[in-house]
This record gives structure tokens, sequence and C-alpha cells, in this order.
């Protein structure tokens, strides 16, 4: 039998940590969980953490804060954020400081497990970045020159609703756009789009 790889959860609220814990545990994965970020870095030498699910906004410690100071320490621990809607500016900052992914709240389980799975693949570990770079811009490459307005707006974190005044547009034409770049550039979730978007430097 093989090892279960761990998972690390880190959220304040005690109700999401246990669904999450039963999530993972159910599906095959070792589970460790804490309340706050600052209280697992007081336990980092513990044992071996394959993958960390942590909230973005809790008490003292940041999820944006976490990313940057295991970066800082040379963690090479993937970490995936949770976000509510009004976070994704922050869950594209953490991107850009080392996160691998982000996931909205709410989400169904199998966005959960899937992000987890491609973060222990590597999937999200960066290919030599001439190469990622290039394969980024490929996949941009069909977008029109309002939908890569579009795309800079959401990389910046901005809303539908300021995306639309900056643009002179209605929000419902920024929503239009949106799923055009969801289309054209074959993704399936805010995070992966985000990624794409990061790694062709917008």
């Amino acid at each position: 039998m093989t090892a279960r790889h761990t998972i690390l959860v880190i959220d304040d609220d005690p109700a999401m940590r246990d669904s999450l814990a039963f999530l993972l545990d159910v599906n095959g994965f070792a589970v460790t969980t804490h309340e706050t970020a600052t209280e697992f870095l007081h336990h980092l030498d513990d044992g071996a953490i394959d993958c960390i699910v942590s909230d973005i906004r809790m008490p003292g410690m940041s999820g944006l804060e976490l990313v940057r100071r295991l970066k800082a320490d040379a963690v090479k621990t993937p970490v995936i954020l949770m976000t509510g809607h009004g976070d994704v500016a922050l869950a594209v900052e953490a991107m850009k400081a080392g996160a691998v992914d982000f996931i909205e709240k709410p989400f169904d389980d199998e966005a959960l497990l899937r992000a987890i799975r491609e973060a222990l693949q590597g999937r999200s570990a960066k290919p030599a970045d001439d190469t990622a770079k290039r394969e980024a811009e490929a996949r941009l490459a069909e977008l029109s020159p309002r939908e890569r307005d579009v795309l800079r707006g959401l990389v910046a974190g901005k809303i539908n609703k300021v995306i639309a005044h900056d643009l002179g547009i209605s929000p419902r034409t920024v929503e239009v756009y949106r799923a055009n770049l969801m289309v054209k550039t074959d993704v399936r979730s805010m995070s992966e789009l985000m990624r794409l978007a990061i790694a062709a430097g917008l």
C-alpha cells in the first residue's frame, strides 16, 4: 500500500475545517488541520506536508502573508488558497507570490480535489520560464485587443463594474468578454485563467 499524501488545512472556521478534513480523509488523504497560519508555522517541523489548503482571510497572518513567508523560508510545499468572491485580487497577488492555485467559495468538492491532485502532480510547477511564457502567449494569441484589456483588468483584481467603467463599456459586456476568454483559452476556472495570464506576463 502506498503512503497517503498529507494535506494541511488552515481555516479559522471549525465547521469548515471538519468538513474539509472529512472530505479529504474519505478520498484517501491523510489530513492535519490548524486554526491559523501562525499556529501552523509553530508546528512547521512536526512532519512532512505534501500540500497546504488555506483560507486567504484569517485572524493574524493572511493566506497571502503565509505564501510569502513560506517562499522566504524556501518551503516548497504547494499552497492552494480558498477565497471569497471579493478576495480574488488578493488571490491573484498570492499566485504571483507563489501560490499554485485558488478556488472561489462556495466550491464543489471535486473542484478542490482536482486542484489538490494537480498540485501534487506538479502541474502547477513552472516549466522553464521561457517555455511557460511561450506556451501561455500561444494560448492567448487569438484574443482580441478588447479581450486582452478585460483580462488585464481581471489580473489587476478589478471587478466587472470597475473594468466596464475603465473601458467605457457595460458590465454585461464585460461578462460576455469574460465568457469568451474562458472559451478561447480553454480553461476551466478563473484561477487557471489567471495562472495563464501571469505566465504570459500580463
